[in-house]
C-alpha cells in the first residue's frame, strides 16, 4: 500500500486510535495499525471492546500454537526457529511474546525476545512482546483479543510464547490449537510437572538443550508421567530438539502438523475452539460483573451499609443483599 504523508487526516485518524479506521488499515496491511490494535486491546476499555466486535467477524482461521516452559528452557530460541520453517513453507506468522508487566514501565519484559529480531523486517512476520496494561480481564483476556486482532489481518499462524510456567502463563498457552511444553533435560520430575499444570495443557513436549547430560532421564520421566495419566485418544509425544542448532525443529514442526491433521480427522478442532470461546464468554461475564459489584462498594448507600455492619446493627450478607439489589 502507498506510504501515507506524515500529518495526513488519515494518519491523524490512526494515531487518535480510531478502532475502525485502525482495522481497515490494518487488514490493508499496515503493520503500525496491528500494533496499535494490540496496544487497544493491551489496555482494555471500551476501545478493547470496539477492537474485538470488529475483529471477530473477520477471524475464525489462524491456527494458534501455545508455546510454554520453565524460564530459561529456550523457548525463545525455539520460537524463533519455528518462524523460520514456517516462512520457509511460505506461510505468514503472528508472534505474541507474552511477558508479566514490568514494574518500572507497564510495559512487556523483552528479555530475550532480541533473538527473534532477525526475523524483524520480514514483512510475513509480525512480533509482539504484550503484557497487559490496564485489560480488566488481565492477559488470560486480552490474549485471545489479541491473537483475534492477527486472525483478522490474515496470519494464518500465531505463535503464543509465554515467559514460566504460572498460571496464568499456562492458561494462556492452554489456550491454543496445538500446546508445546518446553522442558530441559534435568528439570524438575513428574511430580514437578504434574503440579505445575503441564500434564493438562500438553499436546506436545518438547526435551530442548537434548544434547546435554539428562536427556533420557528426562523422557522416560515424561513418558512414565503420560503414562499414569493415560491420555485418551491422542498421546502427547516427546520430541527432543537442540534449538540453538536447529536439531530436531523440523521434526517438531512436522509433529505440529501432524496434531492439527488428528483434530481435523477426528473432528476435535472446532469442539476445542468452541470451549475456548465459551470460557472466554463466561470470564467477560464474570470479570463484567467483577466490576458492577467494585462499583457497587462505593457511594453513600455502601458506606451507611458498612457503618451498620461494622456497628454491629446489620449483618454482612443482608448488607450485601440491599447492595445487590441497588440499594432498595
Amino acid at each position: 500500500m502507498p506510504p501515507r504523508c506524515p500529518g495526513s487526516r488519515e494518519e491523524h485518524r490512526l494515531r487518535g486510535g480510531d478502532p475502525q479506521e485502525l482495522v481497515k488499515a490494518a487488514t490493508a496491511g499496515d503493520r503500525g495499525a496491528i500494533a496499535r490494535l494490540i496496544s487497544l486491546v493491551e489496555q482494555g476499555g471500551e476501545q478493547a471492546r470496539e477492537v474485538g466486535r470488529l475483529t471477530y467477524p473477520l477471524g475464525g482461521n489462524a491456527y494458534t500454537v501455545g508455546i510454554t516452559g520453565a524460564p530459561g528452557s529456550g523457548k525463545s530460541t525455539l520460537t524463533d526457529r519455528l518462524v523460520a520453517e514456517i516462512r520457509g513453507e511460505g506461510e505468514e506468522v503472528g508472534v505474541l511474546a507474552v511477558d508479566p508487566s514490568s514494574p518500572f514501565s507497564g510495559g512487556a519484559i523483552l528479555g530475550d525476545r532480541v533473538r527473534m529480531q532477525g526475523h524483524a523486517t520480514d514483512p510475513g512476520v509480525f512480533i509482539r512482546s504484550m503484557a497487559t496494561r490496564g485489560h480488566l480481564g488481565g492477559l488470560a483476556l486480552a490474549t485471545p483479543e489479541a491473537i483475534r486482532v492477527l486472525d483478522a489481518v490474515g496470519r494464518p499462524w500465531v505463535l503464543v510464547e509465554t515467559v514460566g510456567v504460572g498460571q496464568v502463563e499456562i492458561e494462556v498457552a492452554g489456550a491454543a490449537d496445538t500446546t508445546v511444553v518446553v522442558v530441559n533435560p534435568g528439570w524438575g520430575d513428574a511430580v514437578q510437572a504434574s503440579k505445575a499444570g503441564l500434564l493438562e495443557v500438553a499436546d506436545l513436549f518438547v526435551i530442548n538443550k537434548a544434547d546435554r547430560a539428562g536427556a533420557d532421564e528426562t523422557e522416560r520421566d515424561l513418558g512414565l508421567m503420560l503414562d499414569l495419566s493415560e491420555p485418551f485418544g491422542w498421546r502427547p509425544p516427546i520430541l527432543r530438539t537442540v534449538a540453538t542448532t536447529g536439531e530436531g525443529v523440523p521434526e517438531l514442526w512436522a509433529t505440529v502438523a501432524e496434531h492439527r491433521a488428528y483434530l481435523v480427522e477426528h473432528g476435535l478442532l472446532e469442539p476445542r475452539r468452541a470451549h475456548r470461546l465459551t470460557d472466554e464468554l463466561r470470564a467477560i461475564v464474570a470479570h463484567r460483573i467483577e466490576q458492577q459489584a467494585l462499583e457497587a462498594c462505593r457511594g453513600e448507600t455502601f458506606d451507611r451499609l458498612r457503618a451498620a455492619v461494622v456497628d454491629r446493627r446489620l449483618d454482612p450478607y443482608t448488607a450485601a443483599d440491599e447492595l445487590l439489589a441497588g440499594g432498595g
